[in-house]
């Protein structure tokens, strides 16, 4: 296991961590959470040997692989496939040691290279690298492509695809969904979920962590603070002790009445489509946890527009392109205020060209496009992150919109954005990628657009900021129009998701779960078109699932029982931190009532760590079995 001890991790003179302790198990999956800037990706660095403690110990095991996705890629001529395969350096070394033998005409040492090769997974190491490509978007043409050819986004991808097809026994990932749209970040979450090792994850998409991991390490006020479950658990644990605390928590019950009044109007002129209802579930969600965020540094909202013109767009038998190839046709859309639209689709179907469309970067190669007067566009995409002025401050660039502002209104708004003091007056250039974010996002809400284009706003902003935005989301009038992989900003802000796909954009009946099922469906569907299907024994095959179901139905009540037993103790540690809380508590007075309570919480995770034990051994065996049963073929 991963064992950190009273560690002190420091950069500079900035004191990132500082004698904190966590432990992670084998084969566990974790999400490692925490605002910019607080250590997550030192600690990464520090896991990889790359840093060194200032004070404590950092131990796991020598033997174990690691792999972490490069953050670099090399301009080459190498075939994408191949590229991908380089990253296992085990198994091109053995590569390039048969070719050795072979040339030397070493019949022995040519033998036992073969079967260290077969252990490698020489043989089918193409096979697995085109299936990894083809989850994160690569179409089949593209696998001989040189990686040259591609852009910063897709090598990214390239880069994870390496870290996937590399054995490891810990895999740390690194915002691995920042360049993916949502269909590959689908494909990746049902990767994860069936990867055996270690998972260490940093990511700010909420949905994406809740599908993917069982343990959360938590970085706050400098320390390391582990909770049983996934974000929407540890959510709930972090509310509830912040509820028993009390903590200025009168400060919530303004945004309380807020989204309470939002979900109220929502209800009232709701139907009962299940997108709709989805979308009730998660405003009401949002403010039972608001407390989770009480103490985030971000609280913005959109100003009511200084027009409303009904409707903003009309889009009438539009045909869309670039040059002479047609991306769209036949669009018709219209945008009111008030309409909330999420745009889905797979890779290069065309969601991006409609938005630029309506942020008049393109123009419609036929059909009938018109914008209201007085329209107000604000846009979001991520190269207008690159057209900010590198030399100019966060201040600067909003007076420049308004020099009539005086100063202090000017720092009060961006301190809404996490720009206080100092921050607002230092130059954009040495900006991380998530201040540059905030920064454009300021922007735009400071100009007061009547219709709001977002594609892909969340990456780069952690979990806090995109909490602030979905708040100030939900309040405003104007239309919205947004491409996103983070499935929770889709779920809670959009009324209504179109599809785009072959060429047209159709209302969407259902909500993301539906829409994830389309898409599996959509790739099974892909696989199927290349595969020869085999005929099957109907009748042998019926009776190998009730021989299997029933094989497998003990295990299936001790996941049950284990399951029920770490809920009861991940309830039980709850109830202690909250008590654990309690000032008074470390008074020598209630020195025997603290060590009571103490006792019960190292008895309480002693039995919290069997039970995931059990709860692992019985998964692996059900896993198990279900691979030796799909392994046989019924003919």
């Amino acid at each position: 296991m991963i064992n950190l001890l009273n560690i002190t991790l420091m950069r500079g003179s900035k004191v990132l961590l500082e004698e904190a302790s966590a432990q992670i198990y084998p084969g566990h999956k974790v999400a490692l959470i925490g605002s910019n800037g607080c250590g997550k990706s030192s600690l990464f660095a520090l896991l990889r040997q790359e840093l060194t403690l200032d004070a404590g110990e950092c131990a796991l095991p020598s033997n174990w692989r690691i792999v972490s996705v490069a953050q670099e890629t090399p301009a080459v001529s190498r075939a994408a496939i191949d590229y991908v395969i380089d990253g296992d350096k085990t198994l091109r070394k053995l590569q390039a040691a048969l070719l050795d033998a072979e040339e030397q005409q070493d019949g022995e040492k040519m033998g036992r290279l073969h079967g260290q090769l077969e252990q490698a997974g020489a043989y089918d190491v193409e096979a697995r690298a085109a299936t990894i490509l083809a989850g994160l978007g690569f179409s089949t043409a593209q696998l001989n492509a040189p990686v040259t050819d591609f852009s910063g986004g897709w090598r990214m991808r390239l880069n994870l695809a390496q870290a996937l097809l590399c054995p490891s026994d810990l895999l740390l990932l690194d915002e691995p969904t920042n360049h993916l749209d949502l269909d590959a970040v689908i494909w990746l979450e049902k990767w994860l979920q069936r990867y055996a090792g270690t998972l260490l994850l940093i990511s700010h998409d909420k949905a994406f962590i809740d599908s993917t991991v069982n343990q959360i390490v938590s970085v706050e006020q400098k320390q390391l603070i582990t909770y049983s479950g996934n974000y929407s658990a540890f959510e709930t644990q972090r509310a509830e002790r912040i509820r028993l605390q009390n903590i200025e928590y009168q400060k919530q019950q303004d945004k309380v009445a807020h989204l309470e009044s939002f979900i109220n109007r929502f209800k009232a002129k709701a139907s009962k489509a299940k997108q709709a209802q989805s979308r009730i579930k998660q405003l009401e969600k949002m403010e039972t946890l608001l407390p989770a965020h009480m103490a985030s540094e971000f609280n913005f909202a959109f100003a009511s527009p200084t027009g409303l013109p009904n409707p903003l767009v009309q889009m009438e038998h539009v045909k869309l392109g670039y040059d002479q190839k047609v991306i769209l046709e036949q669009v018709k859309l219209n945008l009111v205020p008030g309409s909330r639209i999420g745009l889905l689709g797979r890779n290069g179907q065309g969601k991006s060209t409609l938005i630029k469309l309506l942020a008049g970067v393109h123009s419609p190669m036929q059909g009938e496009f018109n914008a209201a007067k007085g329209l107000n566009v604000g846009y979001f995409a991520q190269h207008q992150l690159e057209t900010l002025d590198p030399q100019a401050s966060a201040l600067l660039h909003v007076q420049r919109l308004n020099n009539k502002a005086t100063e202090q209104e000017l720092r009060n708004f961006l301190g809404g954005f996490g720009f206080h003091g100092d921050q607002a007056l230092s130059p954009v250039a040495p900006m991380s990628g998530g201040e540059k974010a905030r920064l454009v996002l300021a922007l735009i809400v400071y100009q007061k657009p009547n219709l709001l284009l977002l594609d892909e706003p969340t990456n780069h902003l952690d979990l806090e900021m995109r909490h602030a935005l979905n708040l100030a989301l939900q309040g405003f009038e104007g239309a919205m129009v947004l491409v996103s992989h983070d499935r929770f900003l889709l779920s809670s802000v959009c009324e209504d998701f179109y599809l785009v796909d072959s060429g047209n954009v159709s209302a969407f009946d259902g909500d993301l779960d539906d829409y994830r099922d389309w898409i599996l469906k959509q790739q099974t569907e892909d696989k199927s078109d290349k595969e020869e299907k085999p005929k099957i024994d109907r009748k042998a095959e019926k009776r190998r699932e009730a021989e299997f179901r029933h094989s497998i139905a003990p295990l299936k009540q001790a996941i049950d029982k284990h399951e029920k037993a770490m809920e009861k103790a991940s309830t039980a540690l709850a109830k202690i931190e909250a008590e654990l809380s309690r000032t008074e508590l470390y008074e020598d007075t209630y020195k025997a009532e603290l060590m009571k309570i103490l006792s019960q919480q190292a008895e309480l995770k002693q039995s919290l760590e069997e039970h995931e034990i059990a709860w692992l051994d019985a998964q692996e065996a059900i896993e198990t079995a279900r691979a030796e049963y799909e392994s046989v073929d019924v003919g």
